[in-house]
C-alpha cells in the first residue's frame, strides 16, 4: 500500500488499544515501519528513540529480527504448531528448563500463556484450585492501590485502578487493594522502617477484615508499574512473605515488566528476595519479537496437582505456541550472549544520575526507579508537592506533552493513572548515549511545559 492507502484503511479498519480514535479525525495516525536497536522509524523516515521499549516489553532492542527471524522459519519447517494439553513438544519443555534455570529461588514449573493478562487470569485460577485441591475454600486476591495488572476479566478485577475498571462492572469477586509502596507523598520525617510497618500493618488488617481462610493470593509487582515506579522500602517484602506464611496465602510476583532484565536482574524477585510461589511473565520472556508468557510455580504448588485424576483445570490452544517458544528461547540465548542483564546492573547509576538532572526543572517534583524502569513525577509546587487537577493534566499530559516529546522524537509515556508522571523505560541495550538523549529531550519539553503553564490564564 501506498502511505495515503495505509492511512486511509487505518482510519477505516484498524482499532488501536488504549486510543481516542477522535484524536486522528483530522490527523494522520504515526505508524512505524522498521526499528533498529534503540531507534524506531515512521512511514516519513522520521527517526524516534524508543524511551519505553514498546511497552516495557522490547528488551533487547530491534536489531535482533534476522536471528529471531531465522529460528522461528527453522520452527516452522519443522513443526509449526502444536498443543500443550496432554502432549509436549521439544521447545516448549527447552523453554520451560530454560526459564526455571534463571527463575529465583525453587521457582521450577512453567505453564505457558500467550501474555501478561493471561499470566495473572491463570496464577489467580491456580491459586483458588490449589487451596480447593487442599481442601480449603479461598477465592480472594489481595493486590495494592493503582496496580495494574491486565485487562481480561479476572485480572482486570485485581488492578487497582478504577478507571479502567468501572465500564465493565460488576467484576470478579474478591478482590481487595492495600496501600502501595509510593514514598514521595508520605509524611516528612517518616523513617524507612516506620514506612515498612504502616505497609504491612495495612495488609495485615485487610488479611484480617477479608477472612484468611478466605484469601487465595496476594499480587504484587516488584517495582509497581501504575503511578510511577514504586520501589519497595527496605524489609517489606519480607514482611509479606511472613504474613502469607503465617496465613497460608500464595505470594505471586507480577513480573510482566520486572522480569528479564528489566531492574538488572533475571528477575526483580530475586534483586528484592521475594522468595514468592508464583510469578507471572511475558514481555521481556521473548522481548516481544513473540506472542507468550506464563506462570512459574513452586514444586510445592504443583503437588496436589500430580495426585490421582487431579489436573489443573485451565488451559488455551495458543499456550506453549512451538514457534513463539523458539522465538522465546533464542531471546533469552541472545540475552546470555550479550550480557543483557549485566548491561543494565552496570549502567543503572549512570541512568539514575542522567535523569536525576531533570529535578533542576520546576515541574519536576520525584525522579525514582531501578534498573532501566523509572518514573518523573510532575508537580505544581515542590515545596508541597501539589500535584495537577485532571483538567490540567489533560492540557499538560495529552495535549502537550505526549505529542511534543513525539514530534521531538522522543517515545516515552505521560501518565496519570495516579499523579502524573513520565515514564521512562528504553530497552535495555542502551547507554550513555541513549540517556544524554533521553534526558536532553525530556528536559527542554518539561521546561517549556513549565513556562507555559505559568503563563496560562
Amino acid at each position: 500500500m501506498s502511505k495515503q492507502e495505509l492511512q486511509q484503511a487505518a482510519k477505516d479498519h484498524l482499532w488501536l488499544h488504549f486510543t481516542r480514535m477522535s484524536t486522528y479525525a483530522a490527523s494522520d495516525i504515526p505508524v512505524i515501519v522498521s526499528g533498529d536497536g534503540c531507534y524506531l522509524e515512521d512511514l516519513d523516515g522520521k527517526r524516534y528513540l524508543d524511551a519505553m521499549s514498546g511497552l516495557f516489553c522490547v528488551n533487547i532492542g530491534y536489531g535482533f529480527g534476522e536471528e529471531i527471524g531465522d529460528a522461528a522459519a527453522a520452527q516452522m519447517r519443522e513443526l509449526p504448531f502444536y498443543i500443550n494439553w496432554t502432549y509436549a513438544h521439544p521447545r516448549s519443555i527447552e523453554l520451560a528448563a530454560e526459564v526455571a534455570s534463571v527463575a529465583p529461588g525453587d521457582l521450577n514449573r512453567v505453564f505457558f500463556v500467550s501474555g501478561g493478562s493471561e499470566a495473572v487470569e491463570a496464577a489467580w485460577k491456580l491459586a483458588r484450585q490449589y487451596h480447593a485441591a487442599r481442601g480449603e475454600r479461598r477465592w480472594k486476591v489481595i493486590a495494592r492501590r493503582l496496580a495494574y495488572h491486565g485487562t481480561t476479566m479476572g485480572a482486570l478485577s485485581i488492578n487497582g485502578v478504577a478507571a479502567l475498571k468501572t465500564p465493565y462492572e460488576p467484576l470478579v469477586p474478591d478482590a481487595i487493594h492495600v496501600h502501595n509502596t509510593n514514598r514521595y507523598h508520605r509524611p516528612d520525617g517518616e523513617t524507612e522502617e516506620q514506612f515498612t510497618g504502616f505497609l504491612l500493618e495495612d495488609l495485615e488488617g485487610a488479611i484480617e477484615q477479608a477472612g484468611p481462610g478466605t484469601v487465595a493470593m496476594v499480587i504484587m509487582e516488584p517495582v509497581q508499574n501504575s503511578g510511577g515506579s514504586y520501589t519497595p522500602p527496605r524489609g517489606y517484602f519480607a514482611g509479606v512473605r511472613e504474613l502469607c506464611d503465617r496465613h497460608g496465602i500464595l505470594l505471586c510476583a507480577d513480573e510482566v515488566i520486572t522480569g528479564w532484565g528489566r531492574v538488572g536482574a533475571w528477575f526483580a524477585s530475586e534483586r528484592y528476595d521475594i522468595r514468592p510461589d508464583l510469578v507471572t511473565t511475558a514481555k521481556g520472556l521473548s522481548s516481544s519479537y513473540g506472542v507468550i508468557g506464563g506462570v512459574v510455580a513452586r514444586d510445592a504448588v504443583m503437588e496436589p496437582f500430580l495426585e490421582a485424576k487431579r489436573m489443573y483445570m485451565h488451559g488455551m490452544t495458543f499456550g506453549g505456541h512451538p514457534v513463539q517458544c523458539a522465538v522465546a528461547l533464542k531471546n533469552i540465548e541472545i540475552m546470555k550472549r550479550e550480557e543483557i542483564v549485566e548491561n543494565v546492573a552496570s549502567n543503572e547509576r549512570s541512568l539514575q544520575r542522567s535523569l536525576g538532572q531533570l529535578l533542576d526543572i520546576p515541574i519536576v517534583g520525584d525522579v525514582r526507579g531501578a534498573g532501566y524502569f523509572w518514573a518523573v513525577e510532575l508537580v505544581k509546587d515542590k515545596g508541597t508537592k501539589e500535584t495537577f487537577s485532571a483538567e490540567e493534566c489533560e492540557w499538560l499530559l495529552r495535549d502537550f506533552l505526549s505529542p511534543t516529546l513525539f514530534e521531538r522524537g522522543l517515545i516515552c509515556r505521560a501518565d496519570d493513572r495516579g499523579d502524573p508522571v513520565v515514564q521512562i523505560s528504553p530497552p535495555l541495550v542502551a547507554g550513555q548515549a541513549e540517556f544524554d538523549e533521553i534526558t536532553r529531550i525530556l528536559g527542554d519539553v518539561l521546561a517549556e511545559a513549565w513556562d507555559r503553564y505559568s503563563k496560562r490564564p
